[in-house]
């Protein structure tokens, strides 16, 4: 018998030989991607199609007269063209929002917003119009609240023109002050002029809640009862938001609260996690609960102004008679200033002129930092930059209540790691011994690597340092001109609007009213006094004109000549 050498045979797969397997596996890899591809496409198309034919049905409910008139553009944006035409053709526009912070009131969906500012922004029209948007469903049952019954009839009698047309077939009922639905849908109107007032809903249920001028009610208490009514059944929590909105100008009884709640906690028109205002500690789902840590729901503040009104800001006549009104009331309602406060030690600030928006610091600009030291009281970090100018602009704050100096020492660090942070100062009181053998309080973040030289404190430091920030505060030709040829004026300092701290306090500080040249250090003063460390150790030159260039700055005495400070 005759042998052979014969190679072992290729493995199969069913009646298929399978040269190599990094290659099927890559084509299958391949082919799976490719498959997936398609379904998406086809999941895309079949998304598509139905929205046309939902928006094909609805124009046809709506064109027969069999369902409320109004239909979302954004129901819209799916349909066939042949459906938009018709409906642009034939519909009659009961409302069409203005462009900007109207009509993202109206397509906003955090739970809580206030749509505040100037006098003449739109706001009691769009407070009127976003519940619409839920009146074509039967479970939806909305209330809007003003403080008193005169101030109601206006909202009433604007609903009267509106509601009609946009949903032919509701009818209003004067004895219940209630707007009812083709759909079945209620809205209800009403005053509240008491805090007690609240339990007469007590039991109720509202998917949508409104205030009208929330400032007018002197405590949140209102707000936030009624927040415990702002619940909707399971079966049509997928089709009904939980909203609560409101709408005001700054000034009132009532808005050193709304102040607190929706105007200080972020920058202007970006959400944020719901605090309570008093403990100011994030609302969050509590340990038993599966969503344990996480915040219960979001606010935002949405700011107007009464050129977002083209209706009233062109023809002129509003604006002249806010432009007739005391300063006070003049900056509150025609530019909507929240800072607006009587005996206020910085009238100056303004949040447009003084503060911007994030941006990367650039290489070359020196930074440093000062802090206020606290414990029981907050403590607060300001980091500085200086650009080619000697202009300061605040990137970072830290405000933190209830820290040791070791661990305030590793969280100033670990902020600005990376960085080449140039200098630090500290109120001159933490190198004090304080009766303990251990180290001083700047000792220990010392210790921590985190370091510091003391903050000017001499007698007269208060004062001066008072005179410093109205001297960065003050506007001071740059040497350039706009396009009118007009000379381009800012400020010495300018704030990131993450600094939410030192924005929210710096306007409301007061004027000590025995010693007038100083703020009251009663008050809330704490990003106020570090602050005040860190421009005294940069100090502009007290002259009238300034040209905004480095080389016209002589003159300057650097607090440390060894740093440049």
């Amino acid at each position: 018998m005759t042998l052979k050498n014969i190679p072992p045979p290729v493995p199969k797969t069913g009646n298929k030989f399978i040269p190599d397997k990094k290659a099927v596996k890559a084509s299958s890899r391949t082919a799976v991607g490719k498959a997936r591809t398609d379904r998406a496409a086809i999941r895309q198309s079949l998304t598509k199609a139905d929205k046309r034919l939902e928006a094909a049905i609805r124009a046809e409910q709506v064109v027969a007269g069999g369902s409320s008139g109004v239909i979302d553009e954004k129901l819209l944006d799916g349909a066939d063209g042949i459906v938009k035409d018709h409906i642009d053709d034939n519909a009659e526009i009961a409302f069409r929002p203005n462009a900007g912070p109207q009509t993202e009131f109206l397509s906003a969906t955090e739970r809580e917003i206030l749509y505040g500012g100037a006098a003449g922004g739109g706001k009691s029209m769009a407070i009127l119009v976003d519940p619409l948007r839920y009146c074509h469903v039967r479970a939806h049952n909305g209330i809007l609240f003003r403080r008193t019954n005169d101030a109601l009839r206006e909202l009433i009698q604007n609903s009267k023109l509106l509601y009609p047309k946009a949903f032919p077939g509701a009818k209003w009922s004067e004895q219940k002050s209630t707007w009812t639905f083709p759909s079945g849908a209620q809205m209800w109107f009403t005053y509240l002029d008491r805090d007690d007032d609240v339990v007469r809903y007590q039991g109720q249920a509202f998917n949508w809640i409104g205030f009208d001028e929330l400032t007018q009610w002197p405590t949140n208490y209102p707000w936030d009862y009624m927040r415990s009514r702002n619940r909707v059944s399971k079966e049509w929590k997928d089709v009904l938001p939980l909203c609560m909105r409101a709408t005001t100008n700054p000034g009132g009884v009532g808005s050193h609260w709304v102040r607190k709640m929706f105007i200080s906690p972020a920058p202007w028109n970006e959400k944020f996690p719901a605090r309570d205002i008093e403990t100011d500690t994030v609302l969050t789902y509590p340990r038993s609960h599966e969503k344990h840590g996480q915040s219960l729901f979001d606010r935002r503040f949405i700011p107007a102004r009464l050129s977002d009104n083209p209706y009233l800001y062109e023809d002129g006549q509003y604006e002249t008679n806010l432009l007739s009104l005391p300063e006070a009331q003049r900056r509150q309602l025609l530019e909507g200033d929240w800072d607006v406060v009587e005996g206020a030690a910085f009238p100056e600030f303004r949040r447009d002129t003084h503060t911007c928006i994030p941006f990367d610091i650039p290489k070359g600009w020196t930074r440093f930092r000062s802090a206020d030291w606290g414990f029981a009281a907050p403590a607060c970090v300001l980091w500085f930059a200086v650009d080619w100018d000697a202009n300061l602009y605040i990137y970072r704050e830290l405000y933190v209540k209830g820290k040791t100096a070791d661990v305030f020492a590793n969280m100033v660090l670990e902020l600005e790691e990376g960085e080449n942070i140039t200098r630090g100062y500290l109120d001159s009181s933490t190198w004090a011994k304080r009766g303990d053998v251990g180290p001083s309080i700047a000792e220990t973040m010392i210790k921590a690597g985190c370091r510091w030289s003391p903050a000017d404190r001499s007698p007269n430091s208060r004062i001066n340092s008072k005179l410093e920030v109205h001297r960065r505060l003050s506007l001071r030709n740059t040497g350039q001109y706009d396009d009118n040829e007009q000379p381009i004026q800012k400020p010495g300092l300018t704030i990131f609007t993450s600094a939410v701290n030192l924005i929210r306090t710096l306007p409301l500080l007061p004027l000590d009213k025995t010693k007038l040249e100083d703020v009251d250090t009663h008050a809330e003063d704490h990003a106020y006094d570090a602050l005040r460390y860190g421009l005294m150790s940069r100090p502009m030159k007290p002259h009238s004109e300034f040209s905004g260039v480095l080389a016209n700055t002589t003159g300057y005495r650097p607090a440390d000549a060894k740093f440049g400070y």
